[in-house]
């Protein structure tokens, strides 16, 4: 049985592999008709067997299965394999990237029909699916770094596709940049653990964790720090650039530059989320360090509602939702950071499926008005976009919690755990998180009532033509919105507090922490939650940010402006976005080049060339000019001077004596 599961796992693996090959190397071949149906076939095989796995794994209660399939090499007596993991925590996250793999490959049919790198998209699309599959599925560092970098490398050609834009070539080394940061501390964090385990596998680093626990290491002179500690804090680094946290969340807007599916595969389930799977796959290192816990929870509170607030001035309807993303990875780390891995995990997958249903829904909207996607520019859309216009409504309604959608237990869980927690820290995440009740509605409805409600906006000859999408886009937005509307409710029990829990003893957590078992001292059922929602400050904080995007947006327009006029300091510090991509640009760019202009003028042409080389040659051109004038050609000159030689030679033998 194991080795008939281990062999569907690969294939899972590889199918998309295969399909990402066919379509780069035989795709101007066969054709697009052709090139599509065999890529979303191939996925659409994967995610079948994914869900087979979810059967027999979780379903069936089956023991976790952790394989080597070959040694990739030794060096002395350390081995590097190339293994599979087969747990519930891994084939939960397969069947989600999957399932959102599988709808943006549908939905990729018919948003990229015109584009003439059609081909080409598909096998980025499914490359990027196959990486993500392999970092989840991973049994030790080495194949999780491979998949790590594998999403890190087709994030960059996907975001730059359309490499004839500036702004997206510009966006996609953005991102390759900003996550080569956070990779540096990833790199050193998997040589740490080689360093004090000895061995890259998960399985044994995580059963030693405890001894190494007790071990430390001086960063300073006098100065020990715990070695988990210090990896756990490495990885995060990582999670950072991959998850876009503050302060490395600045590629993740420049993503929107790519095409809307892949917006919606890299936001909803994929390369952002690979960061929150990370730090839950290492709960057993992560809960012997409160430390690292503490800097997740408060970088975490912080992406949540600062980045959330840039959201809410924001006029491209992607980006808007691209720093909701960001606001919501951000409730996922704070769930990290107070122990509440469950949580994180149901948020990622709740998310996956809202966040996907909202870029492909504004993807429908874009295609309608011909590419343009200024919100300025809309308005009135419901009318004419009436299966858009309902999707998006659930997609927001689900982000903003309202019950009984999926957002409101993953979210409102988030909120109680760390109102549990006892870390330093955990109090202003409280803070923080509350606070993001009320921006998320704020930003969510802001963005439909410009889209789709307030009078239109459009160009009067554009809007003539406007009409709703075809329905190889519809279709994965209806079944996107099923889960928004009832996955919450149906999982919050299984996930959180029923025993055994979905991801059964995939995560660690110390007793100590453990804030969910706290909770479910509390938890009477999902509708109960539901129908308690009117108790809950969370909930009227939505309702208020629901209520406030009307006013400002819709009933109100006017005194938005006069918001802007009042506090213009304010409203010039959302548009500059904190001022990150300014001081990188002063700091980090330009510092960069300054610096290199002065190791070049000081190093180059003076010291190296002014001084090793020119210096060199000058030295021996005036040894020579001094010798020259020894060279008269009188032979009383050369007498002299073997005379003064023998006498010199004379006064040294004799002093030698």
């Amino acid at each position: 049985m194991d080795q008939s599961l281990i062999n569907l796992t690969t294939i899972m693996i590889l199918l998309p592999l295969a399909g990402s090959l066919i379509a780069g190397l035989l795709g101007s071949r066969i054709g697009r008709n052709a090139t599509h149906w065999t890529v979303n076939i191939l996925v659409g095989i994967s995610f079948v067997i994914s869900l087979y796995l979810v059967k027999v794994i979780i379903l069936g209660d089956h023991s976790a299965i952790d394989t080597t399939l070959y040694t990739w090499a030794t060096s002395g007596s350390i081995q590097f394999n190339v293994g599979l993991l087969i747990d519930r925590l891994s084939v939960t996250m397969a069947s989600i990237v999957l399932f959102i793999s599988f709808m943006v490959h549908i939905y990729t049919v018919g948003y990229m029909a015109d584009d003439p790198g059609y081909t080409r998209f598909f096998s980025y699309v499914s490359l990027f699916t196959f990486a993500m599959l392999a970092l989840v599925l991973a049994n030790n560092f080495l194949v999780l770094f491979f998949g790590w970098e594998g999403v890190g490398l087709v994030s960059y050609l996907l975001i730059g596709f359309w490499f004839n834009r500036e702004s997206a070539n510009a966006g996609s080394l953005k991102a390759f940049i900003a996550n080569r940061i956070g990779d540096f501390g990833f790199v050193l964090a998997i040589a740490l653990v080689l360093m004090h385990f000895g061995t890259l596998s998960y399985q044994t680093v995580f059963t030693d964790a405890p001894q190494v626990a007790q071990q430390t290491m001086n960063l300073l002179p006098n100065s020990p720090v715990s070695v988990i500690t210090v990896i756990c804090i490495l990885l995060f680094i990582g999670a950072m650039g991959k998850s876009a946290q503050v302060p490395l969340h600045i590629w993740l807007p420049e993503s929107m530059e790519g095409p809307t599916p892949i917006s919606a595969l890299i936001h909803a389930a994929t390369m952002v989320t690979a960061g929150i799977y990370m730090v839950a796959r290492m709960s057993p290192l992560f809960e012997y360090s409160p430390l690292a816990l503490s800097v997740v929870l408060i970088i975490g509170a912080t992406t949540c509602l600062f980045l959330g607030l840039i959201a809410v001035f924001e006029f491209d309807i992607k980006r808007v939702i691209a720093y909701s993303t960001i606001s919501q990875l951000g409730y996922m780390a704070v769930a990290l950071g107070v122990s509440a891995y469950d949580a994180a995990i149901f948020h990622l997958i709740t998310h996956a499926f809202f966040k996907a249903l909202l870029f492909l829904a504004a993807g429908s909207v874009i295609i309608a008005l011909h590419h343009e996607q200024d919100m300025r520019k809309m308005g009135g859309l419901a009318t004419y976009l009436p299966v858009t216009y309902f999707t998006f409504v659930i997609g927001c309604l689900a982000i903003s919690a309202i019950p009984p959608f999926s957002g409101f237990y993953s979210k409102d869980v988030i909120i109680e755990a760390t109102r549990l927690s006892t870390l330093p820290g955990a109090s202003y995440a409280y803070f923080c998180v509350m606070a993001g009740a009320f921006i998320t509605p704020l930003y969510s409805f802001r963005a439909l009532f410009l889209t789709f409600h307030t009078e239109s906006r459009v160009d009067p000859k554009l809007l003539e033509h406007v009409h709703e999408s075809r329905w190889v886009i519809l279709i994965p937005l209806i079944l996107l919105a099923i889960p928004s509307v009832i996955a919450g409710q149906m999982l919050i029990g299984t996930m959180l507090f029923q025993h055994p829990k979905l991801l059964g003893d995939t995560i660690f957590i110390l007793p100590q922490h453990d804030v969910l078992a706290q909770l479910g001292n509390e938890y009477t059922g999902a509708k109960a939650m539901a129908l308690d929602a009117g108790r809950t400050l969370p909930f009227w904080l939505a309702l208020a940010g629901i209520f406030t995007a009307w006013v400002f947006n819709a009933g109100f327009p006017q005194w938005a402006s006069a918001l802007k006029r009042r506090f213009s300091l304010f409203y010039k510090i959302m548009q500059r976005k904190y001022g990150f991509d300014d001081f990188n640009r002063v700091v980090l760019v330009d510092g960069t080049l300054d610096l290199g202009h002065v190791f070049y003028d000081v190093s180059d042409v003076k010291m190296i060339d002014g001084v090793a080389v020119n210096g060199s040659a000058k030295l021996i051109n005036k040894f020579a000019m001094l010798a020259r004038r020894l060279q008269t050609g009188y032979l009383y000159h050369y007498a002299l001077s073997m005379v003064i030689g023998l006498l010199v030679f004379l006064f040294w033998f004799i002093g030698g004596f």
